[in-house]
């Protein structure tokens, strides 16, 4: 064995550490196991990290050397938060690995690019929505693959430009919908006395009418020669079905361990992830049992749970310095809520991760916002993420679309989707901060 491939077995042992004190949920198995497993492992993989990861990665060391220093208290939080979300990475990813290598997954990218244009497009996306449930990135991978070999086959067309639109916009509106997606977990986690059918319930119309929307802001393929109307695969049903039931057993068993083992949502969806897993490696042929390595996740976890640490940490430290006495005055609440859609994505234009500013506005509310109302920011927060990283260009997703096409970033975000992202922050903003009036007032 080269020292390479200790360096990487070492990497991934420390991930399945982090797994199994995120899966137990102690505190301190937080602080003494799971946060460290995580940073060491990011550390580990130094080499391996980007330009954003790695900066990402300084910035988590920093401020937990400050911390050390000034209040050790402060890390609480935010160690927590680093090994749910990491447990979170790992479970999805586990997940992705498993349905990935079924027969199920090859019929229903095929189906997606059947049909003529409107139904072709119609598919990409609200596909993308439904695999991006138990994929995550997996979804965007697999489509944007097809999309590159179209390119590579028939050449660049209004087809594949619009296919790579509505693969992004899908995977961007499930962040607002989905109930495995990482924006709605950490919001529902941060955010106090929320379940997910209230959040789920007015994001999915506001998602769905997104992509419905979104047909307006495509191209004419009506006056091109693109590729010839492909037919739909024989018994696809099946396919689909198959897939939607892991979906449905997964949020059955989420909504069963939060309510008779009074797990944290991240937590039972790490849960009910790893159980469908375990169901699909037991079912899976002899020689493809063993769990995959998990040394080559490195960019992924430093950037989610590096930005969650450093806003968990950031939002503990304010909270720290303001006192039980500090109280915001009613009108910022609305305007707040108003304002975040808008302020997530400016970030995300200039390459802000919008866990920074959820995570620190998240666990803030708890002590600022009104009891009763945080439905209103949650729906801020939701909507806000999915939206930047449908439309925005540094989003891991737009970069990996980008790496599988070959289309610029800039274009296929800012320049193809800027005004229908400019209609659905306002619609988004307009809702979280009514919301948040009424239920103030009420």
């Amino acid at each position: 064995m080269t020292a390479r491939d200790s360096l990487g077995g070492a990497r991934s042992a420390l991930i399945y550490i982090a797994l199994a004190a995120g899966v137990i949920g102690e505190p301190r198995l937080a602080w003494f196991v799971g946060a460290p497993a995580v940073v060491l492992a990011i550390v580990l993989s130094w080499p391996r990290l980007n330009r954003i990861p790695r900066v990402i990665i300084t910035a988590v060391l920093a401020a937990i050397a400050a911390a050390l220093a000034l209040d050790p208290a402060l890390l609480g939080p935010g160690f927590m938060t680093i090994t749910r979300l990491a447990a979170l990475i790992v479970g999805v990813m586990l997940l992705a690995h498993v349905l990935g290598n079924s027969r199920h997954l090859a019929i229903i990218s095929e189906h997606l690019f059947a049909g003529r244009a409107l139904t072709r497009y119609l598919s990409i996306t609200f596909g993308t929505l439904f695999l991006a449930m138990p994929l995550n990135f997996g979804s965007v991978s697999v489509v944007s693959t097809l999309i590159g070999r179209e390119i590579d086959t028939h050449g660049d067309s209004h087809g594949t430009r619009n296919a790579a639109r509505a693969v992004l916009r899908g995977f961007g509106s499930a962040s607002l919908c989905s109930p495995l997606s990482i924006a709605v977990v950490l919001t529902l986690t941060l955010v106090p006395g929320l379940h997910g059918w209230q959040l789920i319930g007015l994001t999915f119309p506001l998602a769905a009418s997104y992509l419905l929307f979104g047909t307006v802001f495509r191209e004419n393929e009506n006056d091109t020669p693109d590729a010839p109307d492909r037919q739909a695969p024989d018994h696809v049903l099946p396919s689909w079905l198959f897939f939607g039931g892991c979906i449905g057993l997964i949020c059955i068993a989420t909504f069963a361990s939060r309510a008779f083992l009074g797990l944290a949502y991240a937590q039972a969806v790490t849960c009910s992830c790893l159980l469908v897993v375990v169901i699909g490696l037991a079912g899976s042929p002899h020689g493809q049992r063993k769990p995959p390595r998990m040394d080559s996740i490195g960019n992924e976890v430093a950037i989610i749970c590096g930005s969650a640490f450093l806003g968990a940490t950031l939002s503990a430290f304010v909270s720290s310095r303001l006192g039980a006495a500090f109280e915001l005055p009613a009108w910022a609440f609305p305007a707040i809520a108003l304002g975040l859609p808008w302020t997530l994505f400016a970030g995300g234009l200039i390459g802000v991760n919008p866990l920074i500013l959820v995570t620190m506005v998240g666990g803030l509310s708890g002590q600022l916002w009104p009891a009763g109302a945080g439905l209103g920011l949650a729906v801020a927060m939701v909507c806000g993420w999915g939206l930047t990283i449908a439309g925005t260009p540094y989003s891991a997703n737009a970069l990996l679309v980008q790496r599988l096409t070959g289309y610029d970033n800039w274009r296929i975000t800012v320049h193809w989707s800027a005004r229908l992202s400019l209609i659905a922050l306002t619609l988004a903003s307009l809702l979280a901060a009514g919301l948040t009036l009424a239920l103030m007032r009420g």
